[in-house]
């Protein structure tokens, strides 16, 4: 049985903004405890909005920024500039490697790739370079859960979707993945070995967990 793999970019390859508030602070002097921190705080009401889907991770975005006076872009540099290979998980990199050395395809299929950070942000981001299809959707007019992002990105897969694993750290997404025939895995970004470990599991024949 060959799986391809079908990875969503920011949470499972790119850490997360919550993870990177150190640095921001570092940066701009803003203390740590002023930035959101999503799926690690139970008492974060606007990220509970985003899970039950009554906001877009874009309108969820847009309100952390909007508390610094920031918009989208400007809050996103805040976080991940200085860009680099320091800004993503090893364990998936190396998964995107043995999955490749496989004979097997990697794609990804992302929301927000340009819309939230650019084109020049991207290139010194290595692994990159081992997508193939790279689907962004941040201007194409239907984003993550719409029903027609998975279909653009199923089409550039060229792999029947029963024979991908789809990876995504929102529910919503994982779940509107499987509605559309894909294998898909939740990525838990607060315990990214333990993601990691099922999307290995589903990549070798298991069934992934219901989402």
């Amino acid at each position: 049985m060959l799986r391809h793999l079908l990875f969503d970019f920011g949470g499972p390859v790119l850490l997360s903004p919550f993870e990177l508030h150190d640095r921001a602070s570092e940066r701009s002097g803003i203390d740590t405890d002023a930035f959101a921190r999503g799926p690690f705080d139970p008492s974060d009401t606007s990220w509970r909005r985003r899970v039950a889907g009554e906001i877009s991770e874009r309108e969820y975005w847009s309100e952390e920024a909007a508390r610094f006076d920031l918009d989208v872009r400007g809050y996103m540099s805040l976080l991940y500039e200085p860009s680099g290979d320091h800004l993503t998980r090893p364990e998936s990199c190396a998964l995107v490697e043995e999955v490749l050395a496989s004979g097997r395809k990697v794609g990804l299929l992302t929301n927000d790739l340009t819309a939230f950070h650019g084109v020049e942000w991207q290139e010194p981001i290595s692994v990159l370079e081992r997508f193939d299809p790279i689907v962004d959707l941040s201007h194409s007019g239907h984003l993550k859960p719409d029903p027609q992002a998975f279909d653009v990105g199923i089409d550039a897969m060229g792999e029947d979707p029963a024979d991908i694993v789809f990876v995504d750290d929102h529910v919503d997404n994982a779940r509107a993945g499987a509605a559309a025939g894909l294998i898909a895995v939740w990525f838990d970004v607060t315990d990214p070995a333990d993601s990691n470990r099922r999307v290995r599991a589903a990549l070798d024949g298991a069934a992934p967990s219901p989402v």
